[in-house]
């Protein structure tokens, strides 16, 4: 497990001092992926270089299965380390290394005899799906074939731990969906704990199980992530959120329908699990007169199950629609009057 008991990092001099991270405090089971998600400046590159010792807190406790990182120097420190890996957003290859020789690295660090390094490194380009690419030089590798080196040198040492630094942010999308699948089977398969630092909520939503919101340097929301979806409390969180439920042209035809229908009432509707599979919007149609306008509608799926958003312009006499939207609540839907202002 993987505790942080009010943790403080700052920066800077006596005169200028710069808090990075303030007062945080979580837990991270073991086997979980653990999201951290925050714009920049917000904290969470610092905050995960705390947890493999590249930082000592300024003030708290950083605990890693037991042994506390914040407490412990020299040997014991880079023996700890050895057990907490990190993936990166440029990869950081030695560009003079094949694909085998890079993954070796660490091993030949290690000491470890050639043989048997040669049987982890196999095993090691099977899993991350590299066959066939053993002798390849990064420079003849894609970005998404560098990341996957990239793994699989973090696993070499068989970390508890694997950290990912913004690991998906220099892919494009088709690509970090396939590190993303990797990083899952690895999950699974080897029952890794990861800790995952992101801004982009694409990113928690596929894979995490998990999220804190950071900004300042604070943990201002932290959750399941299926909750999290489904109900942000904090501000920053919605706009997260909104950045995958009200997209750019969801937000024009927003505001189109509202110059074109400004009596009509605009509802963000939210399903979650099953409700996603039932008709409530047919049965909502059938049951009250009033007219119903879909203006944006999707259904995602989290670690921790699916949720559906949808919003509708509702137009029609006001105790209508006051009924209608009374009648989704009994049904269990989450709505949200968007207004008209």
């Amino acid at each position: 497990m993987i505790r942080l008991s009010d943790v403080n990092k700052e920066f800077g001099t006596s005169s200028t001092r710069i808090r990075a991270v303030d007062s945080v405090s979580l837990e991270i089971a073991d086997g979980e992926i653990f999201g951290i998600i925050g714009y920049s400046g917000a904290g969470k590159s610092t905050l995960i270089r705390l947890l493999n010792g590249l930082e000592m807190p300024t003030s708290g406790n950083v605990f890693i299965g037991g042994r506390e990182m914040s407490a412990i120097k020299g040997r014991e420190l880079r023996e700890a380390r050895q057990k907490v890996s990190m993936i990166f957003q440029h990869f950081n290859l030695l560009w003079s290394r094949t694909v085998k020789e890079n993954i070796a690295f660490p091993l030949e660090i290690a000491g470890v005899r050639k043989a048997d390094r040669e049987r982890k490194v196999n095993e090691l380009i099977d899993l991350v799906g590299l066959a066939g690419r053993e002798n390849a030089y990064p420079s003849e590798l894609s970005g998404g074939q560098k990341q996957r080196v990239g793994i699989a040198r973090a696993l070499a040492n068989d970390p508890e731990v694997l950290l990912c630094d913004e690991a998906t942010s220099a892919l494009d999308p088709e690509t970090t969906d396939s590190i993303l699948d990797l990083l899952t089977s690895i999950n699974e398969r080897l029952g890794l704990t990861i800790v995952l630092i992101t801004h982009e909520m694409h990113v928690i939503r596929k894979i995490c199980h998990r999220v804190a919101v950071m900004e300042s340097g604070k943990v201002v929301e932290m959750g399941n992530v299926l909750d999290v979806f489904q109900s942000p409390q904090a501000e920053i969180t919605k706009r997260f959120v909104s950045q995958l439920t009200e997209p750019a042209e969801t937000k024009q035809a927003l505001s189109h329908m509202k110059e074109e229908i400004p009596t009509g009432e605009l509802i963000k509707l939210v399903f979650v699990g099953e409700q996603t599979e039932q008709p409530v919007l047919a049965s909502l149609i059938r049951k009250f007169t009033i007219d119903v306008n879909i203006v944006q509608g999707n259904i995602s799926t989290t670690r921790g199950g699916a949720y559906g958003t949808l919003i509708l312009q509702f137009v029609g006499e006001k105790t209508l629609i006051a009924e209608a939207i009374h009648y989704l609540h009994e049904q269990g839907v989450q709505t949200e009057v968007i207004g008209n202002d």
